[in-house]
């Protein structure tokens, strides 16, 4: 079947169904693209035989709208949408955001804050004790007890807040596909304990045998120390080969976390992006002007799962997991003469990549065996010595691609990990990706410059970015092509003292570099940066970490970025002198602002009057 999912009950009438056996609950818009893990969610239970009706941003103000299908036969899936509610409603500076790429037109107000708790307290105001699942990324990243920036606060696992039966994290391909087999079969959602990526709550009395024990909810509430260790055993664990079962009590009850479900392979990857996706938002938006999300993504391509990189700053690593699978060459090429067909395609695929584009295998062979090494990354603070760096069959990929009919340009937009690239004794795939697949200015992430705050964000140290920068730069000569490179910034990550600021400044100038745009660190729930913000604790040592949280300090190490900005001016010169580097006010090439010119209190006559003073130099 090719065609939208049933949104409304005349929709589901139309296909001849009395009832559906799911509803999936979606906190975006209705967008039928894999890009979106609703739509590979409901497309991977349709295949599986199963009636899905898809109720996006339903009215949460009351039950009614959560009844817009009738009782579903086998219950609800559950998710806030692609990204977390709290991060998709409000800015690092916790303002209210003014736009929504997930929602019709990119209006606010559609979903509510903690969408997920939110849509589950109305379906059991609705329904009573249907089965709930909860996924997605909201659900993923909230399964333990976890600090909670926008309350500042440790809230209890989101199983519990939002009263659910069972919480699948992870991508949850064949999780789901499992709950719904086992459902259909007449077992109750109350005894489903064995499933691999799930999460469910217990009694304390019938704690199960084995895994591990974390600190409790109460004990990370009452202990930095506490959370900081929770942390480093949920991180550990996340490994579908070595990963034990996790649990940690709350009050009475005991969560219990399964191990992690293994990754699809090659071929079940390549089922899943061959479902009929219409690859597109409802027509019932186009009224509204669309949905913004889906104009990065429509023409874009994904080849591949997780993320062997694992910055501590980045969710990726506690979601999809660092394990790399990904899809086969037929079943790309397969996808992009799709788009070729499509009669808005204008002859431009924006992206063939993922979590990061050029990875497509294991960072090393004997992770099949033994899974990924605990407490470790394989690209920091410099890359590990069994590091397979490989582009041969990506760039296999391209070329093929390129050679399409109707295939204009191929771009790569998604991150590329320089560092890995550099491990690749073959240059090949770094002189076509200047020469075919850049469009213009190639954006990638040193993230800072000063060492130490990079260990702690678990990234390389800068000299591999400066390597990859002037080898970049080289290849654009010799293509032919003026190309730039933009890097992505981050000030206030925890590490980050005013001085590290400063030496990111310098670093700056030194190498004319003059960010537009510069992200403050925010502290979004499952990362390890997250946890040192809140505790000023390295879960891996237990030493302390500086962390500036007073606004007006993170407005300084903001400013140093962008210290050539008049506006940023004072806040510079504030930033020196506290950082005791007034050295670098002045007129010598190092300086990063001019002194201060002193006031001009001449009273001339009229004709004067008001005229700036602008002396020329003399010959």
């Amino acid at each position: 079947m090719s065609d939208f999912l049933p949104i409304n009950r005349k929709d589901m009438q139309s296909r001849g169904w009395d009832e559906v056996d799911f509803v999936y609950v979606s906190g975006d818009a209705y967008v039928d693209h894999p890009s979106f893990g609703a739509a590979i969610i409901t497309r991977v239970l349709e295949a599986a035989g199963y009636k899905v009706g898809f109720l996006s941003q339903p009215d949460w103000h009351s039950a009614e709208d959560f009844k817009r299908f009738g009782r579903p036969r086998l219950g609800f899936m559950v998710s806030s949408g692609n990204i977390d509610s709290m991060v998709a409603h409000y800015t690092v500076a916790k303002k209210r955001r003014s736009t929504d790429a997930y929602t019709a037109g990119g209006k606010m107000g559609l979903r509510p804050d903690r969408a997920v708790i939110v849509y589950c307290n109305r379906i059991r105001e609705a329904y009573g004790d249907i089965p709930i699942v909860i996924g997605g990324l909201e659900a993923s990243l909230r399964r333990f007890a976890h600090y909670d920036y926008w309350d500042d606060k440790i809230r209890r696992s989101i199983l519990f807040d939002s009263g659910a039966d069972l919480l699948s994290y992870g991508m949850g391909e064949k999780q789901t596909v499992e709950i719904a087999n086992r459902l259909n079969s007449g077992e109750k959602i109350s005894e489903m304990h064995d499933i691999l990526g799930t999460c469910y709550a217990v009694d304390t009395k019938d704690t199960p045998f084995g895994g591990t024990e974390c600190p409790s909810f109460e004990n990370c509430q009452n202990n930095k120390r506490e959370y900081a260790i929770a942390c480093r055993i949920q991180q550990d664990e996340h490994d579908f080969v070595r990963g034990k079962m996790v649990k940690q009590r709350h009050g009475t009850k005991m969560l219990v976390q399964n191990k992690p479900m293994p990754p699809l392979t090659t071929e079940e990857l390549d089922r899943v992006y061959e479902l009929p996706f219409m690859r597109t938002y409802h027509p019932s938006y186009e009224k509204l002007g669309g949905v913004p999300g889906i104009e990065e993504v429509e023409f874009s391509i994904t080849h591949n799962r997780g993320c062997f990189g694992a910055c501590n700053f980045c969710s990726l690593a506690f979601h999809q997991g660092r394990f790399i699978t990904a899809r086969s060459k037929e079943s790309i090429v397969k996808e992009a003469k799709k788009l070729t067909e499509n009669p808005r395609f204008k002859g431009y695929i924006h992206d063939v990549g993922g979590p990061t584009a050029n990875f497509r295998a294991p960072s090393c062979s004997g992770q099949l065996e033994r899974g990924l090494c605990k407490g470790k990354k394989c690209l920091a603070p410099k890359p590990c010595p069994r590091i397979e760096a490989n582009h041969e069959e990506y760039l296999d990929i391209l070329r093929t691609l390129r050679e399409l009919p109707k295939v204009k340009r191929v771009f790569i937009r998604s991150g590329i990990r320089y560092d890995y690239l550099l491990e690749d004794k073959d240059e090949s795939f770094f002189e076509e990706l200047v020469k075919y697949h850049v469009s213009g200015q190639l954006k990638v992430a040193p993230e800072h410059c000063s060492a130490a705050v990079l260990d702690y964000m678990g990234k390389p140290h800068i000299e591999a970015y400066l390597r990859f920068a002037r080898r970049y730069f080289a290849l654009s000569k010799q293509a032919g092509k003026e190309q730039y490179l933009v890097p992505y910034l981050m000030s206030s990550h925890p590490g980050s003292t005013l001085k590290d600021a400063v030496e990111l400044a310098q670093f700056l100038k030194r190498e004319n570099i003059r960010p537009e745009q510069v992200q403050d660190f925010y502290p979004t729930p499952g990362t390890v940066s997250t946890c040192m913000f809140y505790t000023g604790l390295d879960p891996y040592t237990l030493k302390e970490v500086f962390v500036a949280k007073n606004p007006h300090e993170k407005a300084m190490q903001r400013a140093l970025l962008q210290y050539f900005n008049p506006k940023n001016r004072d806040l510079v010169e504030e930033a020196l002198k506290r950082a005791g580097r007034t050295d670098l006010i002045g007129m010598g090439k190092n300086c990063l602002i001019k002194p201060r010119q002193p006031k001009n209190n001449y009273k001339g006559n009229s004709s004067n009057a008001g005229q700036k003073y602008n002396k020329r130099k003399p010959r």
